[in-house]
């Protein structure tokens, strides 16, 4: 699928599909076309059996995600009489469809992850970040709200934490991030792509169907019980499969695998 837009990139390379915020001059700020189009690009990352993994992140290093965009946002309540209100419409919004693809799902934070940046950030599985990047939920201080965070934020992190840097709006460094969980790891800036990269490398000479069944399975048993969680069976079937035996067999013969995600 082909994606028209200059303000979101999309490239499958080696099974990775890289999706790319272009749009440094609003710090990469969600306006209503970038949201959609990020949506249908996670969408079709999804659903493409040759993307293995996804990678998120912005262009420039000013910001990862600035949020919504409030100019966008301000323009549309002067035009419809009122304010539009994320997380009531009948269809999933991009967070959701982030956190329910049930594929890795990495954020490559290059500069601050802000309101709904950070939210965006969150719904991915693992983040790495440039040492300069700062977190946070900033709504409360503009009258605003944040919704996934609200419910999200809690299950990552101590609630009194989550309420904290709900309640405040202050961000955290990357490094304090980091302490609590919310960053896997902090690189110096120009280290980012490398780093980024060397973490999907580490990912990518795994069996595709076992990461895929994983991300299923932590997904949809979060909040079970352990008892329920135990019996879940989702996603694809690991134990059934070509690489499977292709993995037995890489490791007998002590040679690399050829996963074929079959």
């Amino acid at each position: 699928m082909e994606f028209h837009s200059t303000e979101a990139r999309y490239e499958l390379r080696e099974h990775v599909a890289a999706i790319t915020i272009d749009r440094p001059e609003r710090r990469n700020a969600l306006n209503r076309s970038v949201t959609q189009t990020l949506t249908e690009m996670f969408v079709e990352a999804g659903e493409d059996p040759e993307v293995w993994a996804i990678v998120l992140t912005g262009v420039g290093d000013r910001a990862f995600c600035a949020g919504g965009d409030l100019k966008e946002f301000d323009e549309i309540a002067r035009d419809d009489g009122r304010f539009p209100v994320p997380m009531t419409g009948l269809h999933r919004n991009l967070f959701e469809t982030v956190l329910e693809t049930y594929k890795p799902t990495i954020a490559s934070l290059n500069g601050p992850a802000l309101a709904g940046g950070f939210e965006l950030a969150m719904a991915c599985d693992i983040r790495i970040a440039a040492d300069h990047v700062t977190l946070g939920m900033p709504e409360v201080k503009i009258g605003m709200g944040a919704n996934f965070a609200s419910v999200l934020l809690p299950r990552l992190v101590p609630r009194p934490i989550a309420l904290q840097m709900l309640y405040t709006g202050d961000p955290l460094t990357a490094e304090e991030a980091q302490r609590w969980g919310l960053v896997n790891g902090v690189v110096p800036r120009e280290r980012l792509a490398a780093a980024t990269d060397e973490f999907v490398g580490k990912v990518m000479a795994n069996a595709p169907l076992t990461l895929r069944r994983y991300k299923e399975m932590t997904t949809k048993g979060w909040e079970l019980p352990v008892a329920a969680a135990l019996r879940l069976n989702v996603g694809p079937n690991p134990y059934r499969s070509e690489d499977r035996e292709e993995g037995i067999r890489a490791r007998l013969e002590k040679r690399a695998p050829q996963w074929r995600a079959r």
